[in-house]
């Protein structure tokens, strides 16, 4: 089976994290596999691995970036022949089908904001053969709009060993001693680094805060940052996010939605426990254990669940402990079961 994904770009987002993955893992399910994309980083470690990348430009919400991203993905089509189209998300889902009219498009939806999911669900509707949410609380959400969608949660890929803590430490001057917090997450406002600074001036003692990604608050966060005590690192946009939590103690996010956030995922793989807001993707990823929820927006009960975790190793260890979750070969085996599914009823 010839799968074309389709998505924005192949940045530091956990999306693209599960499409690289998805990629790269296709013939483990005799996937033929191609990526259409603006770019991003991850760009090439695909060709590395042998996936075809179609260059594809942003859609940026405008009917004319609409356009040019449908006519590329229409050449991705043409070159590649697909048999199947995966669109990861809706602005990449409708492109995806104006770019493979006679293709059968299956949406991944990540998640969007609560407003938005009404929009979301009308697109949708019009566009995709079928929807996959990666969380229950996103199928729930959207099935209350009126979409029905079936639910594969998100896993974390197998990587190749990285590099040791201590090395990491050394590289970016922490002592080895420190306890460390690591938030990988995009410098906007839906991670809501305000709450997580605020909760920051209360945890105190050494500790430091790993800021690990990029964005459009960055200049104001740095802001807030200085005004507060205690050691705060912006660390821009990483492509070691792994390597960084083998560094940390702690992982954290404050976000005010999620859908199965990916960062979490890996942090929780590599046996580091987490602080994060009681949202609804969150709330599923913890629901076998593995850390603390707090209220959404709530410094105080985040700084107290912080400083627990940095400052008590048993704090840690019973907070890591958790059941198992979803693994990549289930996930690739649903997805797969899925498409072909989709296209045996289109070929009927």
């Amino acid at each position: 089976m010839r799968v074309l994904h389709v998505i924005s770009e192949m940045g530091a987002g956990g999306a693209e994290a599960v499409v690289a993955g998805m990629a790269c893992a296709g013939p483990d399910v005799d996937w033929e596999s191609a990526v259409a994309t603006a770019g991003g980083f991850r760009v090439a470690a695909l060709r590395e691995a042998g996936v075809p990348v179609f260059d594809v430009p942003p859609a940026r919400r405008s009917a004319r970036g609409v356009a040019r991203a449908a006519w590329a993905v229409s050449a991705a089509v043409r070159r590649f022949r697909p048999d199947i189209v995966l669109a990861h998300n809706v602005s990449a889902s409708l492109v995806a089908r104006l770019g493979a009219v006679r293709l059968p498009v299956v949406t991944v939806f990540h998640g969007v904001a609560e407003a938005d999911v009404p929009g979301a669900v009308r697109v949708l509707r019009r566009v995709s053969n079928r929807v996959v949410a990666v969380a229950s609380a996103s199928a729930d959400r959207l099935r209350a709009a009126g979409l029905e969608a079936v639910v594969i949660p998100n896993a974390v890929f197998p990587s190749a060993p990285g590099i040791d803590r201590a090395t990491v430490r050394a590289a970016l001057g922490t002592p080895a001693d420190a306890p460390v917090a690591l938030c990988p997450a995009r410098l906007e406002p839906q991670k809501r680094h305000d709450v997580l600074l605020d909760a920051w001036a209360l945890v105190g003692g050494p500790a430091e805060l790993w800021l690990a990604g990029d964005g459009s608050l960055r200049g104001a966060l740095e802001d807030q940052a200085r005004r507060i005590r205690g050691r705060v690192r912006f660390l821009g946009t990483r492509t070691d996010v792994r390597d960084l939590l083998e560094a940390a103690d702690v992982t954290v996010l404050t976000s005010d939605w999620e859908g199965m956030p990916i960062a979490l995922l890996e942090s929780l793989a590599a046996e580091r426990p987490v602080v994060a807001s009681d949202v609804d993707g969150v709330r599923e990823v913890l629901s076998g254990g593995g850390g603390i929820l707090v209220p959404r927006r709530s410094p105080v009960e985040t700084a107290k669940a912080l400083h627990s975790l940095l400052y008590s190793p048993v704090a840690r260890s019973v907070a890591t402990a958790r059941d198992g979750s979803a693994d990549a070969h289930t996930l690739m085996k649903s997805y797969d079961e899925l498409l072909r599914t989709v296209l045996e009823a289109r070929r009927r």
